[in-house]
């Protein structure tokens, strides 16, 4: 190394300057950061009035060509905007087609184990519908489906098209002699589904269940018909109405339109009964359809998840309903009853909130099987609880000051409960909570949850496997009743859905 390049390196390493450690400050007064700011704020300022200066400074024609250019920018945007919502529009118009047409194409159910019953055509002396168990036949089968969730947009093709078969599949292999939707047919949420249009997931559901010439009904769910959706339900009713459907034994219903605990006047739609008659022509099993409506207290889009009750003019109405049949009977007891409808009742919460005190964080699934009955419990504040089968498969969390248990019944509370055990109630049907597939009596009364059919709404849900399904319902020649589960992949030898 030449005594140059020595030198050079000698240099460079006195003019380093010394590491400073962080606890010793460093030589000369250090700038508060509010300083920092002002000095560059003061810096941008001669920048800006400089800018608006040369704006100044621009021509009639400069500033014409900027403002042409402007608004070329903005128009593309919008134009850009208009043409993706467009072919959003025409999406979902050629999907919705192609998903009714679809539909439509489901072969009918061939009926095998047993002769396919029809309802009569009178009604009986209640003023309703109603089927006769023919002398020979043991029971009459209900298959309760819930949260099938169609979307019936351009997002959501696929996994409609997985919900109708599963649908079909279900129904094809049991054979029902009535099908029972507990709400949630559609789900018209245009960030998932791709559309606002409810009604052509209504015609997409009732179009295949034609096709398969099965009896159906349904009460109305949450997100049938959405605050935003395109139609209400006095829309979808009339809708059905006017369709004169051979299958689908769905009615208006009636109700009272008095004003009720809640202030409010909505009775519902779709309020109904479908009686089941023995070979004499008793009711040995009423099916009770209700709306458990949507939201309430300013919770319009279901965000602080403050879901409605059954409404007094509900109970009142199913009470009188109930005196009716049994005045037909006339045996003087009350016919045996169960209830279908989509939100749980807030019994729902006791009754599972009385088996966790004695099962405590263990799932009561582990300790006993789906036909064996856990050990009857008597809890100081909910009385009488036993377990039957199926999980809580949703997340516990505190709503509102209270705790769910996973849960997520009405806000509030009803008389519905009460009035079914003055009027024979038997069970109540619900679905709303998707992961949720338990059935435990309370109090002498068996609350079920239904088996899901979701594939769109929880996020992540056409990946999980074990809710999916639907739920047997068998009402006895004597009356009695008794349902079981049935996964859609495990029973029906049916494949995973790719992901």
């Amino acid at each position: 190394m030449s005594e140059e390049e020595k030198d050079n390196i000698v240099g460079a390493i006195d003019d380093t300057p010394a590491e400073t450690p962080a606890d010793v400050p460093a030589e000369g007064p250090v700038e508060p950061a509010e300083a920092q700011v002002s000095d560059e704020a003061a810096e941008d300022a001669p920048k800006k009035g400089k800018r608006k200066k040369e704006k100044k400074k621009l021509t009639p024609e400069q500033k014409k060509k900027r403002l042409k250019r402007g608004l070329i920018i903005a128009g593309s945007i919008i134009l850009a905007l208009a043409i993706f919502f467009s072919g959003i529009a025409i999406g979902n118009v050629v999907v919705s087609k192609g998903l009714i047409e679809q539909a439509g194409e489901f072969e009918p159910v061939k009926y095998v184990d047993h002769e396919q019953l029809k309802p009569s055509a009178d009604r009986d002396e209640s003023g309703w519908r109603y089927f006769v168990l023919p002398e020979g036949r043991e029971e009459f089968k209900v298959l309760q489906l819930t949260d099938v969730h169609i979307g019936g947009g351009s997002f959501s093709k696929n996994k409609d098209t997985w919900a109708m078969n599963a649908v079909a599949t279900m129904i094809r292999n049991e054979q029902p002699d009535l099908v029972v939707v507990t709400g949630d047919i559609a789900y018209p949420v245009p960030f998932q589904a791709g559309t606002f249009n409810n009604l052509n997931a209504t015609k997409i559901f009732a179009n295949m269940m034609e096709s398969l010439q099965v009896y159906w009904t349904f009460a109305f769910g949450n997100h049938d018909t959405e605050a935003y959706s395109m139609y209400g339900r006095d829309q979808i009713t009339k809708f059905y109405e006017d369709s004169n459907f051979e299958y689908c034994l769905f009615e208006r219903g009636d109700c009272y339109d008095e004003v009720d605990k809640f202030d409010k006047i909505d009775k519902g739609f779709g309020n109904h009964i479908i009686n089941v008659h023995n070979a004499e022509g008793k009711v040995i099993q009423s099916l009770v359809m209700l709306d458990s409506h949507s939201y309430i207290d300013g919770d319009y889009f279901g965000i602080a998840w403050k879901y409605d009750n059954l409404h007094d003019s509900q109970v009142k109405w199913y009470g009188e309903q109930m005196d009716k049949i049994k005045d037909m009977n006339g045996d003087g007891h009350y016919a045996n009853n169960l209830a279908f409808f989509h939100i749980p009742l807030p019994e729902y919460r006791e009754a599972w909130r009385a088996i966790r005190e004695v099962y405590g964080d263990k799932e009561p699934e582990k300790l006993a099987t789906a036909t064996a009955k856990a050990a009857n419990t008597e809890s100081k504040e909910d009385g009488l609880v036993t377990y039957h089968y199926g999980k809580m498969g949703e997340t516990p969390s505190v709503r509102h000051g209270v705790e769910s248990y996973g849960i997520f019944c009405g806000y509030k509370t009803d008389q519905f409960f009460e009035a079914g055990l003055e009027h024979g109630l038997k069970g109540v049907f619900c679905g709303h909570d998707h992961y949720n597939n338990f059935s435990v009596d309370y109090k002498g009364i068996r609350l079920t949850y239904g088996m899901s059919v979701d594939y769109l709404a929880y996020p992540g849900i056409y990946k999980e496997h074990s809710q999916r399904g639907c739920t047997v319902i068998t009402v006895s020649k004597d009356g009695a009743f008794d349902c079981s589960p049935r996964n859609y992949y495990e029973d029906y030898s049916v494949k995973h859905e790719k992901d």
